[in-house]
């Protein structure tokens, strides 16, 4: 019966996806197993290490449907590892004790972490499809929306004018960068692992390196350069690497939470009947893509933390924090998905209100471009002058005196140097929104799939 919410008949859909779980499941788990295990025998038979018609048998019976998974459960739990329960059922399914030459020279370890390595290839090419949708909805965004102001807000106060499309861009160029960094690292993490008991293949004597380099070409892995059964950076990586992007769809949902206020209702998520109603209060419509997001990169980086933890292992063979991944690595795939798939639906179908954001930005009736009025008087007062003169009439507005430009356009010092039509379009936010529109378009002209480098 499931007990957690990742694999919770209710909300397994929303903090995860039914395509990642497949790939980190019990039946995937073992068959990944079982992939390098017919990988190896093939290998050892072509290089006369083993006999060729056992590579065939044992090839033959490498297919988890043929496994028993309550036999398995037993064993792992009497054992403490999955691999040698498997490679026993294995022996036994074999015909005249062929089976017996399964797993020549291998270790429980270099089957686990190959069979992680594979599964992370598989869950990444998953999830580069979610970051190059996030990408185009964003490029989409920006485009769209180039020129269309808002104000920029510091400190959760209204700064200065931006524009939708630059706020869009800005986070593009986040996931331009997430996909570099996920083209950088395949060929760094995508590695698999055969050592033997402590990697240096001492069991198959002069033949170890080229079973290696043989085995990892089978499987589509580099070859690592030396064992790394205690040296657990590659994993770590991959964690900080999904840290990082959900660390940026939890930016996402953050604005789009505050932009979907009552008092700002800049954006809202996308619309579905009853989706994010109340049991009490029928008028509100909240922002549930924005929260689930949310709380998965939160816990995704609270597992991104325990890989660190697992760096920190002992000697050659670990008594420990290898088995933290286990445990968490799964989980930052599944929470990362889950996350992914939600921000994707929320940008490609995000309500966008231009109006509101106009008036939102005209709040202020022109004082969230002061700054323009001071830059335009510097040269003629002086810099100082100018910000000290604009403070001043800033407070007298925000005290009611009178409306900016009119108190702007009748104080003597500001009337020989500007004039009321030109003090007119210093005030209108639309006006100041800098090179908010040549960055969009810097952006979106960079905005191309990166190249993937070879594994």
């Amino acid at each position: 019966m499931p007990a957690t919410l990742l694999d919770s008949e209710i909300f397994r859909d929303i903090f995860g996806t039914a395509a990642m779980r497949r790939i980190f499941s019990d039946q995937a788990r073992v068959q990944y197993y079982l992939d390098i295990e017919a990988a190896l025998a093939r290998v050892q038979a072509h290089l006369g290490i083993i006999p060729a018609n056992t590579a065939v048998e044992i090839v033959r019976n490498c297919h988890a449907e043929k496994f028993d998974m309550a036999k398995l459960e037993a064993a792992t739990q009497r054992i403490g590892y999955p691999v040698l329960p498997v490679v026993q059922q294995l022996v036994a399914l074999c015909a005249d004790g062929l089976g017996e030459w399964c797993h020549w020279g291998a270790t429980t370890q270099d089957i686990t972490d190959t069979a992680t390595i594979l599964q992370i290839r598989d869950a990444l090419a998953l999830l580069e499809q979610d970051l190059a949708a996030i990408a185009a909805a964003l490029a989409s965004l920006a485009r769209r929306f180039r020129d269309t102001p808002m104000a920029g807000r510091s400190n959760l106060q209204q700064a200065t004018p931006i524009t939708f499309g630059y706020k869009c861009a800005v986070l593009l160029s986040a996931f331009h960068r997430h996909r570099a960094r996920l083209a950088e690292l395949r060929p760094r993490v995508l590695a698999g692992e055969f050592g033997g008991a402590t990697g240096t293949l001492a069991s198959l004597g002069a033949d170890g390196l080229a079973v290696q380099q043989a085995l990892m070409a089978e499987l589509g892995l580099a070859q690592p350069e030396i064992a790394w059964h205690s040296v657990r950076d590659r994993i770590a990586e991959v964690g900080c690497f999904l840290g990082l992007v959900t660390g940026t769809l939890g930016k996402i949902a953050t604005d789009v939470k505050l932009m979907m206020q009552t008092e700002v209702e800049e954006v809202f998520e996308p619309f579905a009947a009853g989706r994010g109603s109340s049991s009490t209060m029928p008028q509100k419509r909240n922002p549930i893509f924005s929260a689930y997001v949310h709380a998965a990169a939160a816990m995704v980086r609270q597992h991104v933390a325990a890989l660190l933890d697992a760096m920190v292992a002992d000697h050659e063979r670990s008594t420990g924090p290898w088995e933290i991944e286990w445990i968490a690595l799964p989980e930052i795939f599944l929470l990362s998905a889950g996350a992914l798939a939600h921000t994707r639906t929320l940008l490609e179908d995000l309500e966008v209100d231009p109006a509101r954001m106009r008036k939102n930005l005209d709040l202020t009736g022109g004082l969230v471009v002061s700054e323009a009025v001071m830059m335009a008087l510097g040269p003629a007062l002086g810099r100082q002058r100018a910000h000290d003169l604009v403070y001043e009439i800033c407070r007298d507005v925000l005290a009611g005196n009178g409306t900016f430009l009119d108190l702007l356009a009748a104080h003597p010092e500001i009337k020989p140097h500007l004039g009321r039509a030109a003090l007119a379009r210093l005030v209108d936010p639309a006006n100041y929104c800098g090179l908010a529109g040549e960055m969009v378009d810097r952006i979106l002209a960079a905005h191309a799939p990166p190249t993937r480098k070879p594994a």
